[in-house]
């Protein structure tokens, strides 16, 4: 790991490198991916990331979205090596936000719910550095109240609109609304107890919402009684969303 850091960190533009994902944090299972972080100042370029010689398939910057950015999918000894492209002065700019407690939710790939401009923040926090200097940001007091205020009328919106489609009869349509609602009041719960939130995996269990998983994954033909259900199990109470929208 250490030699892989060293390569990466010499790669132009970069000037840190860490390591992520379930490897940083301990809970990786067998199989489990190499996640690298490579901050980087200015123009990063792929053809750089090419030339190491892993075989894979290499992103550019901004190819995933705006907070996610960009990366490479790479085999490295036989080992699944994920680099994640940070620009660490957009990184800096949203971490500053965070400690003032302002954020914005972002829709990206592979996030029901969205994806909060404060991860950033958290992938400092929780990231191991191999390479480089990187600050180390604790969960700022001023998000722990914005954040869940934000992530709940979120979740009470996408439970109001589960309604409206199971009125309907949609049935894709509301339980994507549900999902929704059920992760957004997940990063909301965590939020409130200042604990980062990187991405979707295992949210419900970490939020102590098991039993609505459960619930969803046998949601029945009634679909009234089971938006019923959810509303009553996540308990939320949002004046703007009080009023049901119009069919």
């Amino acid at each position: 790991m250490e030699h892989l850091a060293e390569r990466l960190a010499a790669i132009p533009a970069v000037v840190a490198v860490t390591l992520g994902g379930s490897r940083a944090t301990g809970t990786a299972v067998e199989g489990s991916d190499w996640d690298f972080g490579l901050y980087y100042r200015g123009g990063l370029d792929p053809a750089d990331i090419t030339a190491l010689g892993w075989p894979g398939r290499v992103f550019a910057p901004g190819e995933w979205g705006t907070i996610v950015n960009g990366g490479a999918w790479l085999t490295v000894d036989g080992a699944k090596v994920d680099l994640i492209y940070r620009d660490l002065d957009e990184v800096l700019r949203w971490t500053a936000a965070a400690g003032d407690g302002r954020f914005e939710i972002r829709r990206e790939v592979g996030y029901v719910a969205g994806i909060a401009t404060y991860i950033l923040a958290g992938e400092l926090a929780l990231g191991r550095v191999l390479a480089g200097d990187l600050p180390r940001p604790a969960f700022p007091p001023r998000l722990l109240q914005t954040a869940p205020d934000a992530w709940f009328r979120l979740a009470a919106g996408a439970l109001s609109f589960a309604g409206v489609y199971a009125g309907r009869q949609d049935r894709v349509a509301c339980l994507a609304n549900l999902c929704q609602a059920v992760l957004a009041t997940g990063q909301g719960r965590l939020a409130a107890a200042g604990e980062w939130v990187l991405n979707e995996k295992r949210l419900t269990e970490r939020a102590g919402l098991d039993a609505i998983q459960d619930r969803l994954a046998q949601p029945g033909p009634e679909l009234d009684a089971l938006v019923s259900d959810v509303r009553a199990r996540l308990g939320l109470d949002d004046p703007v969303w009080a009023v049901r929208p119009a069919d």
